[in-house]
């Protein structure tokens, strides 16, 4: 499930508000920029994992 899809409106008002709190409006398009590198990486890792996992399974088949 979509972590987003369970916050409403107001709760996501709230979250950013509190890292607009915690980490100032300077460092925040860094934050975000970190965050999206962070999950391009993880979704290369998750997708190199899951074809190395086929491959090994079609090595077994063959």
């Amino acid at each position: 499930m979509n972590a987003l899809a369970v916050l409403g409106s107001t709760e996501l008002l709230i979250v950013a508000g509190i890292a607009l709190v915690l980490f100032g409006g300077s460092q925040l398009p860094k934050l975000a920029r970190n965050l999206g590198k962070a999950q391009r990486e993880l979704q290369k890792g998750l997708a190199e994992g899951q074809a190395q996992a086929e491959a090994e399974t079609d090595g077994d088949k063959s």
